[in-house]
Parts: structure tokens; C-alpha cells; sequence
């Protein structure tokens, strides 16, 4: 994170309105202790690129708030209008102001060349250097392991020599780069149209009038799935590993497409439940059906009810032994989590998340894999392991069969159900709409 300003020529959606005070007491939430940083990113790598000016930036990984004083002073959220502002900052002691407890540095070193494509906390250099003991079957090492203390840093990351300024979208969704990931030989454009052809949506329009919203693409490549997707009013997250094709994901960026490095390896995904309408993967070369098909589980969490897991794999088509044994049991695994095959067609086939609990309920004793426990939090997800059960719906959503929400763009300011899971009526949600935009 950093306050960034963007002259012309710099991609838009730049942070660059949130003023200096804004951003302190946000760094002061979220734990840093005053004099010590200016700037505490917490584990966020920054790198300066060529267009966009840095007005003040450092990084390191946030210590523990030293005392719950400080947390309480630092309730406040970042971009406060100025009164708010000023009844938060009366909360700081009088003997004290916001500028006595942040020491502005005057410089800010540059890190050597050497740590250019650094990620602080997805280093195999370093994984290798501690010596730890990572299941790579379980794909341990592609996830996140944070330097200790005395090996992190606090420069600015350069940019590689001979670094160019990205190419400007739209222009960018047509580039194609010579990385991993995969090829739609039809094209992007008419993969997706075929894939709204299956599902029998009017007009063959992906979105289906705004009811296709959030899209997962595991195993994305450069994200071209992705970015043929925005035209359509469709948001996709592209999550690829830090793998041999290590700049996929810098590449996906670049072209202006959502992207983050991820892997489905042993812990949660950093969404909560029912986050996506669509789940994709095209030959992205995972095995769904190890350990007990926890990974299928974990996009079971993360789509909706009803949601679509579209899946091109050589599995869903190939007739060599070897892919049919791997069909067969992907199929027995899904029955037994209640999805169904709503199309099959080509090198694609198409699954669909029961709506509600009903089919859960009517499954054998016995039944693997298990519904999830009751004290079982599906929303929590910062660190935690993948389980391999079915999350169950809660009774409200179980007795709507769906998940309630408006299509897009009616969606942005109508009241999800859901809230009324965690006690916030739809009139507060109103009442906090009204005030935040007011």
C-alpha cells in the first residue's frame, strides 16, 4: 500500500485521493507502532514503476500493536472527511499530535538490483536458505512463508532493467505473452460465448443479465479467460501460482486484469463463502480428486448456490485409460457433494452446486465426503487449513434456494441476505449506505 499519484499516462484506479492523515491512522490500525515506520504494508511488496510517483512509501511487516491503547486510538478509517477526522484525532492524548508520532524519513534507500522481482513472502530463494520442510505434493511451497524478522526488508524495490511501460488497455487484453497458461485455440471470446451456449443463457451472454457477476479462474495463465470477461460486465479473479511460468501473473497485471498469485494447496483461499457464481478451470493441471477431494471442496466453499464449476480438461473428453479413470472418479466425487452435470459438450463440461441442503440431507449415513461441523466457520480464511466436508447452508438460505442477491448492477446497493446472518437488518444497511455516500 501507498499513497500514489498518478500523472498522465498512469493506469487509472490509482489510489490518489485518500489524503497523508487518512493513511496514518490506518497504518496505526492495522498495528505499526508510531517512529517507526511511516509506512507498514505487512508482508505487501511495492514496486516503483516508471509514471507513477511515490509521495511517501517504507515497508515492513507489521509487528503486534504494543498495547490495546493503541488500538483504540487508532479506530478511525483512512479518507475521513474533516470533522470525523477531527473527532478521531481527539482521541489522541493532548500532549501528543499525529505528526509528533510519525518520524518522516528524509530518504528512502533503494533495494539492490538483485531483489528486482522479489516477493517478500513467496521467496523459494529463502525457502530454500531456512531449510524448511514443505510437502511439495500438497504444493506447500507454492504458499505463502514470511521471512523472519532479520531477513526482511525496508527499500524500495526497482524496477528491472529495461523495464517498459505497460501497454495501455484495452490494447493490453489482446497481447498475448510466451508464458504458461491456457490457450483457447477458438479464442477467449468464443470459449465464453459457447460456454453461455451450454448453459442456455439468452442472448448467450455470459452475465445472464447480471446474475454472473464473480467469476474464480484457477490456474489462469495470463488471465485471458479473465479479461474477455470484463466486457461482459463480469468480475474474474485470475489466480495462478509462483511457478515455473514466475511472471504469469506480472504479465496478467500488466494487461490491466485482476490477478493474484494463489494456490489451492492446504489452506483456505482468502474469500469467504459463497464469494463467486462461477468457478473455471481450463487445463490448469490439478489433481481434484486427491485427499478425499479436498481442493473441490474448498471451490464448493467459495461459489453460491447454484453456482458452475466449468472444467476443459483432457479428463472431461480423452478416452485413454488413464483419463477415464480420472473421470470416472471426479464424477463419483461431485455426485457425492450433490453437484450435477448440467452440459457437457467437446473438451467442457459444465457442474452446478445443488441450491439448497435438500440433497445433503438425503445422502446415506455415512456419506463421504461429511457435512462440515456446525462450529465450522466458513468465512474464516487468513491462515486456515482447507477441511475436506461440505459447508452447509444456513436454514434461511436452505428455505430461499439461492442466494437472494440482486443481478449487477441492482446488486451494488441492494442489502445482500446475508446480512441478516450476522444481526444487520436491511434498513441498517440502508441507514450506513446513506451515510457513507453522504
Amino acid at each position: 500500500m501507498a499513497y500514489l499519484d498518478s500523472r498522465p499516462g498512469t493506469p487509472s484506479g490509482l489510489p490518489n485521493t485518500m489524503g497523508l492523515s487518512g493513511w496514518r491512522g490506518l497504518f496505526w490500525a492495522r498495528g505499526c507502532r508510531p517512529k517507526q515506520s511511516l509506512l507498514c504494508a505487512c508482508d505487501y511488496e511495492l514496486r516503483v514503476w516508471p509514471n507513477i510517483r511515490i509521495l511517501f512509501t517504507a515497508r515492513e511487516l507489521c509487528p503486534e500493536p504494543s498495547s490495546p491503547t493503541q488500538i483504540k486510538r487508532s479506530s478511525f478509517a483512512p479518507g475521513l472527511p474533516r470533522a470525523d477526522y477531527a473527532a478521531a484525532a481527539s482521541l489522541v492524548p493532548r500532549h501528543e499530535t499525529l505528526d509528533e508520532l510519525f518520524e518522516v524519513p528524509k530518504s528512502i534507500p533503494i533495494c539492490d538490483m538483485r531483489y528486482s522481482e522479489l516477493i517478500p513472502c513467496l521467496d523459494r530463494n529463502l525457502t530454500y536458505q531456512l531449510k524448511l520442510k514443505l510437502n511439495l505434493a500438497l504444493m506447500k511451497h507454492y504458499e505463502r512463508h514470511c521471512p523472519p524478522p532479520e531477513r526482511r526488508f525496508n527499500c524500495l524495490i526497482p524496477p528491472p532493467i529495461g523495464y517498459k511501460i505497460p501497454i495501455r488497455w484495452p490494447a493490453g487484453r489482446d497481447e498475448s505473452f510466451p508464458v504458461g497458461g491456457p490457450i483457447f485455440m477458438i479464442g477467449a471470446d468464443k470459449y465464453i460465448t459457447a460456454i453461455a451456449e451450454m448453459l442456455k443463457i439468452p442472448g448467450y451472454k455470459l452475465n445472464n443479465g447480471g446474475n454472473i457477476r464473480n467469476v474464480l479462474d484457477v490456474g489462469c495463465g495470463v488471465a485471458s479467460f479473465g479479461a474477455y470477461l470484463l466486457p461482459l460486465n463480469i468480475i474474474a479473479m485470475s489466480l495462478a501460482p509462483n511457478d515455473v511460468h514466475e511472471n504469469q501473473i506480472q504479465f496478467a497485471l500488466e494487461r490491466g486484469i485482476p490477478s493474484t498469485l494463489g494456490v489451492l494447496g492446504t489452506k483456505r483461499l482468502p474469500y469467504p463463502s459463497r464469494s463467486f457464481e462461477l468457478a473455471h478451470c481450463s487445463r490448469c493441471r490439478i489433481d481434484w480428486v486427491q485427499r478425499d477431494g479436498i481442493l473441490l471442496l474448498e471451490l464448493d466453499r467459495l461459489l453460491r448456490p447454484g453456482g458452475y464449476f466449468v472444467y476443459s480438461s483432457p479428463e472431461a473428453y480423452a478416452h485413454d485409460a488413464a483419463n477415464r479413470r480420472i473421470w470416472y472418479a471426479l464424477y463419483d466425487l461431485l455426485r457425492r457433494m450433490c453437484w450435477r452435470v448440467v452440459s457437457r459438450r467437446d473438451q467442457t463440461v459444465i457442474w452446478a452446486k445443488p441450491l439448497s441442503n435438500s440433497c445433503y440431507l438425503e445422502r446415506n449415513q455415512g456419506t463421504n465426503p461429511p457435512l462440515c461441523s456446525s462450529d465450522d466457520d466458513p468465512d474464516a480464511i487468513w491462515n486456515v487449513l482447507m477441511k475436506a466436508c461440505v459447508t452447509p447452508y444456513s436454514a434461511k438460505m436452505h428455505r430461499e434456494k439461492g442466494s437472494g442477491l440482486e443481478p449487477w448492477p441492482q446488486r451494488l446497493t441492494a442489502a445482500p441476505p446475508r446480512l441478516e446472518e450476522v444481526g444487520v437488518s436491511p434498513d441498517e444497511f440502508q441507514k450506513d449506505t446513506v451515510s457513507f455516500y453522504g
